[in-house]
C-alpha cells in the first residue's frame, strides 16, 4: 500500500516524470479504486491547481497543450459523479482561492485578446464551482473575485454579441449563474457603500453595456435557441435587479439627497450633521460619460441606460416628500444624454438621424416616468420651489422647437408629454409648435403620422378645455400667413384630425366657434384675396384657409329653434360674409377671360379648387340651416325662388342659380376651369349637381327632365377617369384631391348616392354603372391581401361595401344589371372561336334583343289609362319571350351535356371563372325576380356540365372551381324561386347534366382523393343531390317520373375512366366509383326518410318507391363490393364508402320492421350482405387506430359503428363489443389525438358508447370500463412534444388550459363534498402541495384568469367546508392565499394608458374575489387572530414593490383593512418596531388611511347598530 501511494505522490511531484504521464496518472488516480491515497481527492485537487497557478505565476513553463490538458482534467474532477458524491456524503473537499484568480486572469486575457476561443473549458471550471456550495466558497467568502469574474463575463457575453459569430449557450449560462451567486451575496451585505463602490467600480458600465446588446440584438437561426428566448430576458432582469440593490439603497438616499439638493446641506450643517463623503449621482454620470464601449455604440449606450436607472430610482425613493431630489436626479440624467448639448449651444448636426431617434426615445421615457409618477406638482414647484421644474421643462421645450425633427414619432411624442405635464411650458412657443409639428410638418408616414395626430388632439383638447381654442387658432392663421417652407405644404386636417376636431367642436361654446371662423374670413378678405391673382403662394394660402372654414362649418354643431337668437345672427351674417367677401369676388376672377395657356397656370388652378369647395361648403351649410332653423334667414332669400327654380339650358345642368348676380355665361367659363383637370373642382361642381337634386326633390313638383340632365352630367363628369382603371386610395378630404384619387372620390359620391341618382339615369347608364362596378370588384379580388391593410377609402373597398349592403337588393335595375354584366364576363372568359353562336348559352343569357328587365322597368313607366290594356298584353309577351329563351337555353345546356362535347379551359381561364364566381357569391340571389334566378342557376349549370378543364390544368383548381359551382346551385336551391328553375329543365336532365359532367371530370382525380380538397368536393357534392333530390321530392315535382329516369341513368352507369354509360367493370376509375356510392347513398337516404314520414293511407307510393330503389341498391353493393376488393391494403378506406355502407345497413335493419318479419340474422338479413357488414367492420377497426387526427374518416367511421353495434348479432366469429373498446381507447391514445380532435368528434363518440354499453352482457361492461380506466391517463397529451415527458404541466404554458384547469375544478369539487367523504385530514392538505406548484406569473390573461379563479375556489372550498384542517395547516393556506395577493398586484400594477377594458375587468375581478377573501377571514375566522399581524406584513412588503392601479388598490385595501381589525395594539407595535425602513412607511401610510377612513366609519355604523 506505502509502495502505492508512495509511488504515485513521487511520480506526480517529480520533474523526471513527463506531463502525458503525469496526467495518466492523475487520472488513473481518481477513477481507481485500487489506488489508496490518504485523502486522494483533496491532493488530487491541490496537485492540479498548484500546477495551474503555479504556471500563470510564471514558476513552471508549460506547453499550451499540456494546460489545456490539465484544465480538463480540473473540469472532468470537478463535475464527477464521485466527487458530488463524496460531498453529499458530508466530506470537506476543498479549492484554493489563487485558483480563483487564475480563472478570472484566464478569461482576462480572453477579453483583451478578444478571441474565445479554448475558454470553454474554463468556463465549464467555473460553472462547476459556482453551482457546487462546498467549492463556491472561494468566490462567495472573497467578494472581490465574484466581483471581478463577474466583470470579465460580462466583458467577454459584450465580445460575442457585437461579433458576427453565431451566440453559443455556454458563456450566457454561466454568465446568469455567476449573476445568480453575486445577487445572493449582494443581499447578504450590511455595508451599502461598500456594495456601491463595487457596483459602480465594476459592474455598472459592462452590465449597462450587456444589457443594451442583449435588447438591440437582431437574433438569427443560427444563434442558439435558449440563450434567445430565455437566458437574454432572464440577465437583462438580473442586471436590473443588482442594479436597483447596488444603486438605489434606501441607506443611500440621503447621500442622494446631500448631493442633488445643496440648500439641504446648508441646513443639515447648521444643526452639527456630517456631511458624506459619497457622491453617488456623481459618481453614476462618471460612468456613463466615460469611454466604456466603442465611439459608436457609446451614446445609444447611455440613452437606454439613463431611462432605466431612473426607473431604478424612482422604483425605490419615488413618495411625495420626495418630488423634488426626483425631479434633480431626472435633470442629472438628462445631462448625460448628448441632447443637453444643444440647450447650451452645440451644433444640431453633431447628431445623426439615428441618434435624434435614439435621444429623443431616452427623452420620452423619462419625461414618461415623471409623469407617471407625478414628479411635477403646478402649484408646490410654483409656490415652494421657484418654478425649478417648470423652467428646466420651458428649455426642454424650447430646444426640441428650435431642433424640430417631425420625421421621429418619439419628438412628437416628447411634445405631447410636456403639454399633458402643463400647457404653459409650451404655451409661450405655441406658434412654433403650431408650424413645426403641425402646418410645416412633412409627417407622412404612418409610423409618425399617429404620433403627430395624437400631439395636436392633445393641443386640441387642452385648449377646448380652458376654453383657449381662438387664440390656438389664431396662432394656426398666423402660420399659414407665413412663407411656405416649401411650395406644397401638407393638408391641414388628416381623417384623424377632422374626427377630434369634430369632438371639440361639438363640446365648444358657438360664439368660440364664430370668433374663429370671423377671424379666418377677415384675414381672408383683406390679406390674401387682393393678392392672389398671379400668385402661386396666396393661392395655396387660400386654400389652406378654406379648407379650415370648409373643416369648421362642416363639423361644428348645427344651429336650431332652440339657438340662442344672437348666435343665429351671427351665424347668418358669417355666412353673407363668406358669400359677399370670398365666394364672389373669387367667382369673378376665375370669370375674367384668359388665354388658353393661362388657363393650366397652377395658381387658377388652386383658385378654382378653393372657391368651389367654399361654394359647396356655403351652399350645403346653408341648406342645413334653412332646414334646421326656422329662425335662420339666408343671404339669398331676396332672389324669391330663383334657388328652388331649376335650369336646364344648352344640354346641361346649371347651378348658377346658387348665387345672385352670376350669369349662365359667367358660370361655363368657372366650369370650363374647374372641368379641364381632375381635381378638387370637378369634384365640388359634382357635389353641387348633387345638392341641386336634392333640393329639386324636396320641391312639391320635381322637374324630371333637370333631374335627369343633373344625373347624366355626374356619371358623364367622371366617366373618362373611371374608363382608365387607374386610382389610388383616397382619404376623404376634398382639398388633396388629385388626378389618381379623384376616381376614387368619385365613385365614392355614385355609389353613396345611388339610392338618388338611380331613378334618373338611362339605361346605358345603369349598365356602366353595373360595368364599373363588376371591373372594380374583380380587381377587388385580385388585391385582397394588401386591401385589409389599407385604412383609407379606396373604389374596391367601395364596390365591396356596396355588395355586402342591403341596399344593392332594393335597386332591382342595377341588381339585375349587373347580373347581366356578369353573364357577360363570364361568356368572355370562356372560348368562342370555333363554336357556333348556338351552342353557346351564356351567349344567349344576355341577348340584346330580349327583355330581360321588363319586370322591373314595367311599374315605373307612366301608362296612359286607355292604353293599359294592350301595354299589359305586350309586357306579357315581351315576359314569355324571355322565359322561351330560358327554356331554349336550358335545352342546349342539356343536349351539350348528352353530347359530351364541352368547352376546354385552360388554367388561366379556369381561374378567371373562379375570380367570377367569388364575385357571384356576394349576390344576394333571393332578392332576384324568377327569370333571374333562372338564369343564374342555368348559368351555374353550364358551367358545370359544358366546360372541362384541359389536362394541363392543376387538379386543385378544378376542384375547388367544381366545389364552387355545386355551393352556389345549392345556394339557389334554398332561395324563395328555387321552383322557376323547373319552368324550363325537367329535374332527372338536371341531374343526368351534373352526373354526366361529374363523371367525365372524375378520371382527372385518381392520384388526389387522398387531399382534404377532394373530401370537400364530395361533401358539396352529396349536399347538392341531396337539396336538390329533397326539393324534387318536398315540392312535387313529378317526383316518381324524375326519379325512374335518374335511377335508370344510375344503374346504367359504371365507374370507369371512359363515358358514364359503360357494359362492363374495366378501366375502373376510383374517383367515379366514390361519385357514384355518394350519389347512391345520397338518393337512399333521401327517399328512406321521404318513406318514412308518409302517413298510412299513402303506403302504396312507399311500396312504389321502395321498388324504385331495389335496383339502386344492388348496384350499390356490387360497387362496394368492388371497392373493397380494389382498395389498398396500407390504406385509409375511401372516405365515400363508409356513408354508403352505413346507409346500406341502416336500411336493411329498418325494412324488416316495415313488412313486421322476425328479427332473427338469417330472417332479416341475407347472409352475403351479413358477410360484407362484418368485412367492413373489421376493416374499420383495423384502421381505426391508424387513423390519427383525420376527421372526415373518423367521423363517419365512429357513425358506421354506432349502427353495427346496435345489433351484437352481427359481430364476426367470437369478437364482442370489448374488441370496439379497444379499438376506441387505442384510437384516442395515439399521438395525433388532441383535446381540439376529441371535441370534434365526441358527439359520434359518445352515440357510440351509448350503443356499445347499451347492447352488451354484464361481463362486457365490466371489461369495457376497465379499458376507461386504464385509459385515465395523459399520455396523449404528454406526448404531444417529447421534450415534455419529463416535465410538471406547470412548466409548460400550452399546458395550463388543457391540465392544470381542469385539475383545479377537479380539486375543488372533490373538496366541497365536505368532511363527510374526505375523512382523512392529510388527503385535503395535499392540495395545498397542488396549489404551490402551480405558476401565477408570465401567463397570457385567459390562462391566469382560468388559474386564479381555480386557485381560489379551492382555498374557498377549504375555508368554507374543511375548518378543522385550516387550523392545524394555516401556514400553508396563507402560503397560497398570498401568493394570489402577490400576483394580483404584479398584474394590477399601474402600467400608464390600459388599451383592453375587457382584460382589465378580469383583474378587477380578480382583486374583488381578493378582498372577498380577506372579508371572510376576518370575519369567520376567529382562530386565525394571531396571524393578523404577520399577514398584514406580508401584503405590506408586496405593496412597497409596486405602484398599484387605483381600483385594484381600493379593493385590496378595503379587504386588508378587514385584517387590520384583527390586529390589537401589540400586533401594530409589533409591525412597527420589525418592518424593514421602506416598509414602515408604507404600513405608516396604510395605517393613519385605516384610521381615517376604514376604523371611523366602522366605528359610526357600531354607534348606531343595536
Amino acid at each position: 500500500m506505502a509502495a502505492i501511494y508512495s509511488g504515485i505522490y513521487l511520480k506526480l511531484k517529480s520533474a523526471k516524470t513527463s506531463w502525458e504521464d503525469k496526467l495518466k496518472l492523475a487520472r488513473f488516480a481518481w477513477i481507481s479504486h485500487q489506488c489508496f491515497l490518504p485523502n486522494k481527492e483533496q491532493v488530487l485537487l491541490d496537485w492540479v491547481s498548484h500546477t495551474l497557478v503555479s504556471n500563470y505565476n510564471k514558476k513552471l513553463e508549460l506547453d499550451d497543450e499540456v494546460v489545456e490538458k490539465l484544465w480538463t482534467y480540473l473540469d472532468n474532477v470537478i463535475h464527477s459523479r464521485r466527487l458530488q458524491d463524496l460531498l453529499k456524503s458530508g466530506k470537506t473537499i476543498g479549492l484554493s482561492f489563487s485558483i480563483a484568480q487564475v480563472i478570472n486572469e484566464r478569461l482576462s486575457e480572453a477579453c483583451s485578446q478578444k478571441t474565445q476561443q479554448n475558454i470553454g473549458t474554463v468556463l465549464n471550471c467555473s460553472s462547476g464551482i459556482l453551482s457546487t456550495p462546498s467549492l463556491c466558497i472561494i468566490y462567495t467568502a472573497k467578494c472581490e473575485l465574484l466581483v471581478d469574474l463577474l466583470s470579465k463575463l460580462c466583458k467577454l457575453a459584450c465580445q460575442q454579441l457585437s461579433s458576427d459569430d453565431a451566440v453559443g449557450c455556454q458563456l450566457f449560462s454561466v454568465l446568469q449563474l455567476t449573476f445568480a451567486q453575486y445577487l445572493l451575496i449582494q443581499r447578504q451585505q450590511t455595508n451599502p457603500n461598500r456594495v456601491f463602490g463595487q457596483v459602480t467600480g465594476h459592474l455598472l458600465q459592462p452590465c449597462l453595456l450587456l444589457r443594451h446588446l442583449l435588447t438591440v440584438r437582431s437574433w438569427t437561426q443560427a444563434d442558439d435557441n435558449h440563450v434567445r428566448q430565455h437566458l437574454s430576458r432572464e440577465i437583462r432582469n438580473q442586471i436590473e435587479t443588482l442594479l436597483q440593490a447596488g444603486l438605489f439603497q434606501a441607506e443611500l438616499f440621503s447621500s442622494y439627497k446631500e448631493e442633488l439638493l445643496p440648500e439641504q446641506e446648508v441646513q443639515e450643517k447648521k444643526k452639527g450633521a456630517f456631511k458624506s463623503l459619497l457622491l453617488p449621482v456623481n459618481t453614476v454620470q462618471t460612468n456613463l460619460g466615460s469611454d466604456f464601449c466603442e465611439p459608436a455604440l457609446h451614446g445609444a449606450v447611455v440613452a437606454g441606460s439613463v431611462s432605466l436607472l431612473y426607473k431604478l430610482f424612482l422604483d425605490s425613493y419615488c413618495k411625495a416628500e420626495n418630488h423634488l431630489v426626483c425631479f434633480h436626479m431626472f435633470s442629472r440624467l438628462f445631462g448625460c444624454l448628448r441632447l443637453s448639448d444643444l440647450q447650451q449651444g452645440g451644433r444640431e448636426d453633431m447628431l445623426s438621424p439615428v441618434d435624434w431617434s435614439t435621444e429623443l426615445l431616452a427623452l420620452e421615457q423619462l419625461l414618461s416616468l415623471v409623469l407617471s409618477s407625478d414628479i411635477y406638482n403646478v402649484a408646490s414647484d410654483r409656490i415652494r420651489h421657484k418654478e425649478v421644474q417648470f423652467g428646466f421643462y420651458r428649455k426642454l421645450a424650447q430646444m426640441l422647437l428650435t431642433h424640430s425633427q417631425a420625421s421621429i414619432p418619439a419628438w412628437f411624442r416628447c411634445l405631447k408629454l410636456l403639454i399633458s405635464l402643463n400647457h404653459l411650458i409650451v404655451d409661450p412657443d405655441l406658434d412654433d409648435l403650431v408650424s413645426s409639428a403641425w402646418i410645416d410638418a412633412e409627417a407622412s408616414e404612418p409610423r409618425t403620422k399617429k404620433p403627430q395626430e395624437i400631439l395636436i388632439n392633445t393641443v386640441f383638447q387642452t385648449y377646448s378645455k380652458l376654453r383657449q381654442f381662438p387664440r390656438l387658432f389664431e396662432e394656426v392663421l398666423t402660420v399659414i400667413c407665413r412663407p411656405a417652407v416649401d411650395e406644397l405644404r401638407p393638408p391641414i386636417f388628416s381623417a384623424g384630425l377632422t374626427v377630434k376636431l369634430r369632438e371639440c367642436l361639438l363640446e365648444l361654446p358657438p360664439n368660440q366657434i364664430l370668433d374663429i371662423l370671423c377671424l379666418f374670413v377677415e384675414k381672408c378678405q383683406t390679406l390674401i384675396i387682393p393678392a392672389v391673382e398671379g400668385s402661386t403662394d396666396m393661392a395655396l394660402k387660400l386654400m389652406a384657409v378654406c379648407s379650415v372654414l370648409h373643416a369648421f362649418l362642416f363639423n361644428m354643431r348645427s344651429i336650431d329653434d332652440v339657438t340662442p337668437s344672437p348666435v343665429v345672427l351671427r351665424t347668418q351674417n358669417l355666412l353673407a360674409k363668406i358669400q359677399k367677401g370670398i365666394i364672389q369676388p373669387l367667382m369673378e376672377l376665375l370669370q375674367a377671360p384668359r388665354r388658353e395657356e393661362e388657363k393650366s397656370d397652377l395658381w387658377l388652378r388652386k383658385a378654382s379648387d378653393t372657391t368651389l369647395l367654399l361654394f359647396y361648403t356655403w351652399v350645403e351649410v346653408d341648406t342645413l340651416f334653412g332646414v334646421s332653423c326656422s329662425k335662420y334667414v339666408s343671404p339669398t332669400a331676396e332672389i324669391g325662388g330663383a334657388v328652388t327654380e331649376p335650369t336646364a339650358r344648352q344640354g346641361h345642368f346649371s347651378i348658377s342659380a346658387f348665387l345672385p348676380g352670376l350669369r349662365e355665361q359667367s358660370w361655363e367659363r368657372v366650369m370650363e376651369i374647374a372641368n379641364s383637370f381632375a381635381s378638387p373642382s370637378k369634384y365640388c361642381l359634382e357635389l353641387l349637381t348633387l345638392q341641386k337634386m336634392k333640393m329639386i326633390l324636396m320641391q312639391a313638383k320635381a322637374d324630371l327632365q333637370a333631374l335627369q340632365h343633373a344625373a347624366a352630367f355626374i356619371l358623364e363628369s367622371g366617366r373618362s377617369t373611371m374608363s382608365r382603371g387607374e386610382s389610388e386610395p383616397w382619404d376623404g378630404d376634398i382639398s388633396v384631391i388629385s388626378d389618381l384619387t379623384y376616381p376614387t372620390a368619385h365613385w365614392h359620391l355614385v355609389v353613396s348616392n345611388l339610392t338618388i341618382l338611380l331613378p334618373y339615369i338611362s339605361l346605358e347608364d345603369v349598365e356602366y354603372v353595373a360595368n364599373v362596378l363588376l371591373e372594380t370588384l374583380m380587381l377587388a379580388k385580385a388585391q385582397e391581401a394588401a386591401m385589409d391593410q389599407e385604412s383609407s377609402i379606396s373604389t374596391e373597398k367601395i364596390s365591396l361595401g356596396l355588395m355586402h349592403s342591403s341596399f344593392l337588393p332594393e335597386m332591382k335595375i342595377l341588381h339585375c344589371t349587373f347580373l347581366t354584366r356578369l353573364i357577360i364576363k363570364f361568356s368572355a372568359v370562356l372560348p368562342t372561336a370555333t363554336r357556333d353562336p348556338v351552342d353557346l348559352p351564356l351567349q344567349q343569357l344576355f341577348a340584346s334583343n330580349i327583355p330581360w328587365h321588363e319586370e322591373i322597368l314595367a311599374p315605373c313607366k307612366t301608362l296612359d289609362l286607355l292604353e293599359v290594356p294592350s301595354e299589359n298584353k305586350l309586357l306579357k309577351d315581351e315576359l314569355s319571350l324571355s322565359w322561351k329563351t330560358l327554356e331554349k337555353v336550358a335545352q342546349c345546356i342539356v343536349l351539350l351535356a348528352k353530347s359530351g362535347c364541352p368547352v376546354t379551359l385552360k388554367e388561366s381561364q379556369l381561374e378567371s371563372c373562379l375570380g367570377l364566381l367569388d364575385i357571384f357569391s356576394l349576390l344576394k340571389l333571393d332578392s332576384f325576380l324568377p327569370s333571374d334566378c333562372t338564369r343564374c342557376f342555368l348559368v351555374l349549370l353550364s358551367l358545370l356540365a359544358n366546360t372541362r378543364a384541359s389536362v394541363s390544368c392543376s387538379k386543385l383548381l378544378l376542384l375547388k372551381f367544381l366545389s364552387t359551382c355545386l355551393h352556389l346551385l345549392r345556394c339557389l336551391q334554398a332561395g324563395r324561386n328555387a321552383n322557376s328553375v323547373f319552368k324550363v329543365l325537367h329535374a332527372s336532365d338536371v341531374l343526368e347534366a351534373v352526373m354526366t359532367s361529374q363523371f367525365t371530370a372524375s378520371k382527372f382525380f385518381s392520384d388526389v382523393l387522398t387531399v382534404p380538397l377532394w373530401a370537400q368536393y364530395l361533401q358539396e357534392f352529396q349536399a347538392f343531390l341531396e337539396d336538390f333530390l329533397q326539393m324534387v321530392i318536398e315540392r312535387r315535382q313529378s317526383v316518381r317520373l324524375n326519379l325512374e329516369k335518374f335511377i335508370s341513368f344510375l344503374v346504367s352507369c359504371k365507374p370507369d375512366t371512359g363515358a358514364a354509360k359503360s357494359k362492363d367493370w374495366k378501366n375502373w376509375n376510383p374517383a367515379a366509383e366514390q361519385l357514384l356510392l355518394t350519389t347512391f347513398t345520397t338518393l337512399c337516404h333521401v327517399v328512406t326518410l321521404y318513406l318514412q314520414q308518409l302517413p298510412e293511407k299513402k303506403l302504396h307510393s312507399a311500396d312504389v318507391l321502395s321498388a324504385l330503389l331495389e335496383p339502386v341498391v344492388l348496384q350499390m353493393v356490387r360497387t362496394v363490393e368492388h371497392g373493397l376488393q380494389s382498395n389498398t391494403p396500407n390504406q385509409l378506406l375511401p372516405v365515400a364508402f363508409i356513408p354508403s355502407v352505413t346507409t346500406l345497413l341502416k336500411a336493411d335493419l329498418s325494412h324488416p320492421v316495415r313488412r313486421g318479419w322476425q328479427k332473427e340474422p338469417s330472417g332479416f338479413l341475407e347472409q352475403p350482405r351479413i358477410k360484407l357488414y362484418q368485412e367492413f367492420y373489421s376493416q374499420i377497426l383495423r384502421e381505426l387506430p391508424c387513423a390519427g387526427h383525420n376527421l372526415q374518416f373518423l367521423q363517419p367511421a365512429l357513425q358506421f359503428l354506432t349502427v353495427f353495434c346496435s345489433v351484437p348479432e352481427l359481430y364476426p366469429g367470437k369478437e364482442t363489443a370489448v374488441m370496439v373498446g379497444f379499438a376506441i381507447k387505442k384510437l384516442l391514445s395515439g399521438p395525433a389525438i388532441t383535446t381540439q380532435v376529441i371535441q370534434s368528434m365526441e358527439m359520434e363518440l359518445t352515440e357510440v358508447l351509448v350503443q356499445l354499453l347499451g347492447n352488451c352482457s354484464v361481463e362486457e361492461f365490466y371489461a369495457i370500463m376497465r379499458l376507461v380506466l386504464q385509459g385515465l391517463e395523459l399520455k396523449n397529451v404528454w406526448q404531444q412534444k417529447a421534450k415534455m415527458q419529463t416535465k410538471e404541466a406547470c412548466q409548460d404554458p400550452s399546458l395550463i388550459s388543457i391540465i392544470v384547469v381542469p385539475i383545479l375544478e377537479t380539486v375543488a369539487a372533490l373538496l366541497r363534498q365536505g368532511e363527510g367523504v374526505l375523512v382523512n385530514p392529510h388527503h385535503v392538505s395535499l392540495a395545498f402541495s397542488i396549489l404551490l406548484t402551480i405558476p401565477l406569473d408570465h401567463l397570457k390573461l385567459e390562462d391566469y384568469s382560468g388559474v386564479f379563479l381555480g386557485v381560489h375556489e379551492v382555498l374557498f372550498s377549504i375555508v368554507q367546508c374543511h375548518p378543522k384542517v385550516l387550523l392545524k395547516a394555516a401556514p400553508s393556506f396563507l402560503n397560497s392565499f398570498h401568493r394570489l395577493v402577490v400576483s394580483v398586484m404584479h398584474e394590477g400594477r399601474q402600467k400608464g394608458d390600459r388599451g383592453n377594458t375587457d382584460e382589465f375587468e378580469v383583474i378587477l375581478q380578480c382583486a374583488h374575489l381578493v378582498e372577498r377573501m380577506y372579508t371572510h377571514i376576518a370575519a369567520e375566522m376567529e382562530n386565525f387572530t394571531v396571524f393578523s399581524a404577520f399577514m398584514v406584513a406580508q401584503y405590506v412588503t408586496e405593496l412597497q414593490k409596486v405602484t398599484l392601479h387605483p381600483a385594484v388598490k381600493t379593493h385590496l385595501t378595503e379587504g386588508i383593512y378587514h385584517i387590520l381589525d384583527l390586529c390589537i395594539e401589540r400586533d401594530i407595535k409589533f409591525l412597527n418596531a420589525s418592518l424593514p425602513a421602506g416598509v414602515r412607511e408604507v404600513f405608516k401610510d396604510l395605517y393613519n388611511d385605516y384610521n381615517h377612513y376604514h376604523k371611523a366609519k366602522k366605528q359610526g355604523e357600531e354607534k348606531y347598530t343595536a
